[in-house]
């Protein structure tokens, strides 16, 4: 059993803490507007919920999934994660974030501006080329489903890949976080090997398929 730290419980936040929960895990939620605003999602999942600071959920996980706006990577507190492997799930829309000129000139991805942000953390870019609907049908299914995984400790990646192992998924190795770009907003591997929105069940995304994606994405 692993202890997931959640900063941030939005769609993929609380999608995510259902299906750690029915994995077995403990799930520790926060998000920017207080713990109080949780109870009923906490009640919700049971007793192995909880709700917190950010600081608290940082510092109570063994995984910590950073799922907030990239504009909001400044807020999110360093010190707690010291030591830590962090999920980033997030993905960056100028139009909801303000233009962020490293980002937009590609010399750095999203990724890589979050670890500067956490430089005593270890990032890791997970869950963010999926539709959380997706995410919660098709997460076990007999077909199994596969999402890309990129970071720069090996450690960190294994760790990461045993969690979403335990989700009821696949993971492809997508490389370091300088290449993270190629599961970023609008490449091939965001989202449509799953299926469109419109079909709330998705499809199943197989490993193929997810390599055949991420081979495709251009710059």
């Amino acid at each position: 059993m692993t202890t997931v730290g959640f900063i941030g419980s939005g769609a993929i936040g609380s999608t995510l803490a259902r299906l750690a929960v029915a994995a077995g895990h403990q799930v520790v939620l926060s998000n920017s507007r207080g713990p109080a605003t949780l109870a009923d999602l906490v009640a919700e999942l049971g007793p192995r919920a909880s709700a917190a600071t950010s600081g608290e959920a940082a510092a109570a996980g063994d995984l910590v999934v950073v799922t907030v706006p990239v504009r909001a990577f400044a807020d999110v507190a360093a010190v707690p994660l010291a030591g830590k492997t962090a999920i980033d799930t997030c993905n960056y829309g100028p139009e909801r974030d303000g233009p962020i000129p490293s980002l937009d000139s590609g010399s750095l991805t999203s990724s890589e501006l979050l670890q500067r942000y956490l430089p005593n953390t270890v990032v890791v870019k997970a869950f963010n080329n999926i539709f959380y609907k997706h995410l919660l049908s098709l997460a076990g299914a007999e077909d199994r489903s596969y999402l890309p995984v990129a970071g720069d400790s090996p450690a960190a990646t294994t760790a990461v890949t045993a969690f979403i192992e335990s989700l009821g998924y696949g993971v492809v190795d997508a490389g370091p976080l300088a290449g993270s770009w190629r599961q970023s907003t609008g490449t091939p591997v965001w989202g449509t090997p799953y299926g469109p929105y419109s079909d709330e069940n998705g499809q199943s995304a197989g490993e193929v398929a997810i390599r055949t994606a991420l081979a495709a994405a251009t710059r």
